[in-house]
């Protein structure tokens, strides 16, 4: 089964990254981009196809390496194919 991890930075955590693409974007002549937040997209093609077990597995992955969840929250969604 494939699972789609979206890790982005939890609100109120300063994103240094996301600003530095925001300045970018403003030079490069693409005004009114007031904020910019940038994350990771992770997919993962698992053994497992039973649905709940899939995403119980890619939880466990999040929580123990996949995202930092101090500053770091995540969102799964399942894949067809």
């Amino acid at each position: 089964m494939k699972m789609r991890v979206i890790v982005t930075l939890k609100p109120g955590v300063l994103d240094p990254q996301g600003e530095a693409v925001r300045h970018a974007l403003g030079s490069l002549g693409f005004e009114g981009v007031n904020k910019v937040r940038q994350g990771k997209l992770i997919e993962l093609d698992l053994a497992e196809t039973d649905p709940a077990r899939a995403e119980e597995q890619a939880r466990a992955m999040c929580e123990k390496l996949l995202a930092n969840t101090v500053i770091e929250s995540y969102a799964l969604e399942p894949l067809e194919g």
